[in-house]
């Protein structure tokens, strides 16, 4: 957790970076062996309060004025002291803005300077080393074994779930941009590069877990160099924040800094290696233990220590869970069951594919976690891989709902020791309701994408009907359902389409799309006391009309390479308010026809 802390600050700070080893079930086969990334379903808490910084100033002595006022005077979020922290070690002097207002807000910056002298350092001592943060590791580090070697080699770890392992600090400056495996046993996994660096506690009692990615390796590196590269890390940034503001549980992101330093990358696994520039994203989440994480510990026998960790899991994150219920882990498997159908139906419902679904990265809070080759579907298409390195089409997005089955089943088994013949048998019984539970709620996901209200028959028929339709005729599958809300039922019923219905105008084409219009409108009628306004409001809060496409984020990502973040920063504003029509996002041709370049894009587990 944090590192080299000065002595008198170890009563408030008792940190060191530590990495959490775990194990996955991945693919069979010349699988590629990648570095893990790693989730927060609500947002944390946060004081309202709105701080205006004028650009381009030195502010060395105001700044100083205006710190000591806010740290005596407000209780503040984690993201501006991560802020402040970022930039005093960064080097900032120059600023463009920071919002905390009272909904969670990026805070978007660049340094133009970030090179500042010691002395200066040396007078915010107090903010560069952290120990100004109520961060802890106590509840972690007092449960949970630490490895005894401190030594930052790659190494098989056992008997303990974390392993101490210090920063790799960058050699060339630093660049704030934003604030804000495949089915088969791997073995040892863990956090190859990432460094868990403490526990913040808001002032509404949550407590949420800070992590960098790519900040250096650890005893879990293997081969790697610990180092995340910047094209990964603006998707990880922008993608989870985006699934945040979709309503998707997720991780959050923090920061991100970029740097000049040289990373090598085989990006696509063909014996091109580049050079691309580093990155590391701050990023948070209520906990970071994963399926993997149990996983492991049952395959290597270590009983007591499973007992330990999945003990903690419950009594920090399943409060309605007692502690001396003795089918405590029944009712664990239970809910994780029913959260992890939720949730990949949650992903279902607005096209998203994560890319790399094994067992290391489905978290046990069921939180969307590992953001790397992911991709939200443009036409509608049930097989879509957005992962080149899924050469076996395992993790293809019609397959998410059956890869969280299997995923499930391995964690019953690592549950399985501490579990009487009674309990095995409730549990089997409990995943056998799996495909239920994801059904009922895939279903009514889809029904709101419509604009159904109460139940019919025959609603899974009309979405099936619809849905084979779009995978026909290569339909977008975003715009579609959002266009349908948009559109008066008149012109739907005339198949009278305007112009700037694009999407629907494509479905249309279909030669039974009127046959599903008659049985849509007749299952509206059905609607009781709708209007058309109410109809069409409902469609337009659940059907997003902005999505992270990997076009965007490709866009993006070039014109960072060459330090303008203008769209990184337009895209996050704009994620952030996917719902709603916005001048700026329809500009820049986001509602529109992905370009024909998009055909082309390629994502891998190259990161």
């Amino acid at each position: 957790m944090s590192g080299k802390t000065e002595r008198g600050c170890q009563r408030r700070l008792r940190l060191r970076f530590l990495s959490v080893g775990q194990g996955s079930a991945r693919r069979k086969g010349g699988a590629k062996r990648w570095p893990l990334a790693a989730d927060s379903q609500s947002r944390p808490g946060r004081r309202s309060m709105r701080l205006l910084l004028p650009a381009s100033v030195r502010l060395e002595s105001w700044l100083r004025k205006v710190l000591g006022l806010i740290m005596s005077k407000c209780s503040l979020t984690p993201w501006l002291f991560i802020w402040l922290m970022l930039l005093y070690q960064s080097g900032c002097y120059f600023l463009d803005s920071v919002i905390a207002a009272s909904s969670f807000r990026h805070v978007h910056h660049y340094i133009n300077k970030s090179n500042l002298d010691q002395g200066y350092c040396e007078r915010k001592r107090k903010l560069s080393n952290f120990s100004g943060w109520r961060l802890s590791t106590e509840k972690l580090t007092a449960t949970l074994p630490i490895d005894r070697i401190e030594e930052n080699y790659v190494r098989e770890v056992q008997g303990s779930i974390f392993s101490v392992a210090y920063p790799t600090p960058f050699k060339s400056r630093v660049l704030l941009v934003a604030f804000s495996k495949f089915g088969s046993w791997a073995g040892q996994l863990g956090d190859g590069r990432a460094h868990l660096i403490g526990v913040y506690t808001n002032r509404f009692g949550d407590t949420w877990e800070l992590q960098l990615k790519g900040s250096g390796r650890t005893p879990y590196s293997r081969n790697g160099d610990g180092r995340a590269v910047l094209r990964s890390s603006v998707r990880e940034f922008l993608g989870s924040e985006a699934m945040h503001y979709l309503g998707i549980p997720t991780s959050r992101a923090a920061s991100l800094v970029l740097s000049d330093d040289d990373v090598w990358r085989d990006r696509f696994y063909n014996g091109d290696i580049k050079k691309e520039r580093g990155a590391i994203v701050l990023r948070v989440a209520k906990s970071w233990f994963r399926i993997g994480s149990l996983e492991i510990l049952t395959r290597s026998g270590e009983l007591d220590l499973l007992r330990v960790l999945l003990d903690l899991v419950i009594d920090e994150h399943f409060p309605s869970i007692s502690m001396n219920d003795s089918n405590k882990y029944l009712a664990f498997f239970s809910r994780v069951v029913s959260e992890t159908a939720d949730l990949i139906a949650l992903w279902m419902s607005v096209g998203f594919a994560h890319g790399v679904c094994n067992t290391d990265n489905f978290s046990l809070l069921s939180i969307t976690i590992d953001y790397g080759p992911f991709g939200f579907m443009d036409s509608y298409d049930p097989g879509f891989v957005p992962n080149i390195s899924d050469d076996e089409r395992r993790y293809n997005i019609g397959n998410q709902a059956n890869v969280g089955m299997f995923n499930l089943n391995k964690l019953l088994q690592a549950l399985n020791p501490l579990l009487d013949p009674r309990q095995k048998q409730l549990a089997s019984q409990i995943l056998e309701g799996y495909p239920d539970q994801y059904y009922k709620r895939f279903t009514e996901l889809f029904k709101a994408k419509l604009g159904l209200l109460g139940s019919g028959s025959d609603d899974g028929y009309l979405i099936a009907f619809l849905l084979k339709l779009m995978e026909d005729v290569k339909a977008d599958f975003t715009m579609t359902f959002r266009q349908l809300g948009e559109m008066s039922l008149d012109h739907l019923k005339d198949v009278s389409i305007p112009q700037e219905f694009w999407a629907i105008h494509d479905i249309a084409k279909h030669e039974l799309f009127s046959s599903w219009v008659a049985m849509y409108l007749l299952r509206l009628q059905r609607n009781a006391d709708d209007s058309e306004s109410d109809r069409k409001r409902r469609m337009a809060s659940v059907n997003p009309r902005y999505v992270l496409r990997n076009w965007m984020a490709e866009s993006a990502i070039q014109k960072a390479e060459r330090n303008d973040f203008s769209e990184v920063r337009l895209l996050l504003q704009v994620l952030q308010h996917p719902f709603q029509v916005q001048t700026v996002a329809e500009t820049a041709g986001y509602a529109q026809r992905p370009p024909a370049w998009a055909k082309e894009i390629k994502v891998s587990c190259s990161s």
